[in-house]
């Protein structure tokens, strides 16, 4: 990196840097084909560099100034001198706890500091993760001469010598900051002063979808009941399209929105398939991931799982459909751990959700979506132990989910489950959502049988492979 020295001979004019990647072994920073740094609504932007780099001027010129942490700001809060090092570790007290609170309200936070080593970058990857949010890295690729210039015109100096440590800390760090945890880390250079940021919603945010809805129950390749179901929901055909059978649309603009487990156990999976993918690119659906979709996601990209509890049924039925398995895959890939809908007043997860987890995204939060809440401990059967979330749920958006088959769907507090088992010989439900009706049909046979106990048999191990 540039960075480390200040003997360098002049170089000629650099690419603008996008993002840090590995080839080999080897850390290599790509020229952008875009300039803009995209970045998740609810997120922690670390800025990593040495003293010049231009750091607080590319954060003052894009961001609030309440959004960017200072760690200068925080030691002169406690020592009246920004320049006091021995206030150095107060200060970072100060700033990963006004980091915590930010983040705790959902707002994105950037953290202007050197941030020169793993040690240094660790604590803020860790308040992240505690706060189920990405952490963004923006790394300063500024030639050391430039560096030690801005520093001298500055009213402050943090010196030649200085410069030279911060520089070699971060070049020694390109090897492994990808593998620290960041979700992204992108290198800005020469050109910082060009590049754009852009805020986009996290894909779970769909607060301006105001519906009305019909949420759909586990579904579990039972096409012939779907079908019937979307019938009795008022769901008509639209045209054809060239891949898939009659998209089908509600003439008052209702949108379905499938709670997971389409697949598994009933005799079309590929069906459903067909249906639910036409119906989400015709955007008269929306569908989130189910444990049994994600599990047959990972089965088609090749990745090794327990061929059992139906997922053995579904890979057998695609085996004939080499471009619906390609569509299955992607489409699989594409769905998100849960929907923030009407403001915030519906949410739809698979296993259901807690109020302190709505908005947010983190291979934590879509565990839980996928297989509930559980003590960490499994049965005898290797299964785990299940907590019961939604008794102890005082959120104020209501949350519809499936995942456990229930013989009736019914109201606790501001939840419902309205899996009602059809791939088991029950029924397909579905909940007209602001109506607040349930609408149902009777499976046409049963297709596979549940546990003795009652659990559902396609939920695998808290510990099974993820993602």
């Amino acid at each position: 990196m540039s960075v480390s020295g200040l003997s360098e001979q002049p170089r000629p004019a650099r690419p603008a840097w996008g993002l840090l990647v590995e080839l080999d072994g080897r850390p290599v920073a790509f020229p952008a084909v875009s300039a803009d740094i995209v970045l998740p609504e609810l997120s922690l932007v670390v800025l990593v560099g040495p003293a010049g780099s231009g750091k607080s001027t590319f954060a003052q010129a894009r961001f609030k100034p309440t959004e960017v942490i200072s760690s200068d700001f925080c030691r002169a809060l406690i020592a009246d001198d920004e320049r006091d090092q021995t206030a150095t570790p107060g200060a970072f007290q100060i700033l990963h706890l006004i980091a915590g609170l930010r983040l705790r309200r959902r707002r994105l936070t950037v953290i202007d500091a050197v941030n020169s080593k793993p040690e240094d970058r660790r604590p803020l990857l860790e308040l992240a993760s505690e706060q189920d949010c990405a952490a963004i890295a923006l790394v300063f690729d500024v030639p050391a001469e430039v560096c030690a210039e801005r520093d001298a015109r500055r009213g402050r100096m943090v010196g030649r010598r200085a410069i030279e440590a911060q520089g070699a800390e971060v070049s020694a760090s390109l090897p492994v900051i990808r593998e620290e945890g960041f979700a992204a880390v992108h290198m800005l250079g020469a050109d910082a002063a060009e590049r754009v940021v852009k805020r986009v919603p996290l894909g779970v945010n769909r607060r301006w979808e105001r519906g009305p809805f019909d949420v759909i129950g586990d579904v579990h390749g039972c096409s012939s009941e779907l079908e019937e179901l979307l019938g009795e929901l008022g769901y008509r055909a639209a045209g054809r399209g060239d891949d898939h059978p009659e998209t089908l649309v509600h003439p008052e603009g209702r949108r379905a929105v499938f709670v997971g487990d389409l697949v598994d156990r009933g005799p079309d999976t590929p069906g459903v398939l067909r249906r639910v993918v036409g119906m989400v690119a015709a955007r008269s659906a929306l569908c989130v991931a189910g444990n049994h979709d994600d599990k047959l996601r990972r089965a088609l990209l090749g990745r090794p799982v327990k061929v059992a509890y139906g997922l053995e049924a579904s890979l057998r039925q695609l085996e004939d459909g080499p471009a619906l398995r390609q569509d299955a895959r992607v489409f699989l890939e594409s769905l998100p751990s849960h929907y923030v809908l009407d403001r915030g007043a519906l949410v739809v997860a698979h296993a259901g959700i807690k109020s302190s987890m709505q908005g947010r995204d983190s291979p934590r939060i879509r565990r839980f979506t996928l297989y509930g809440e559980t003590t960490g401990e499994t049965d005898e059967s290797g299964f785990p132990v299940r907590l019961d979330w939604a008794r102890d749920y005082r959120g104020r958006a209501f949350v519809v989910y499936g995942h456990t088959p229930v013989a009736e769907p019914s109201w606790r507090g501001r939840t419902i489950n309205i899996d009602s088992g059809c791939v088991f010989g029950g029924r397909l439900t579905a909940l007209r959502y602001p109506e607040m009706q349930l609408v149902s049909v009777a499976a046409r046979g049963r297709y596979a049988e549940r546990r003795p106990d009652g659990e559902d048999a396609g939920a695998e191990p808290e510990g099974a492979a993820f993602p």
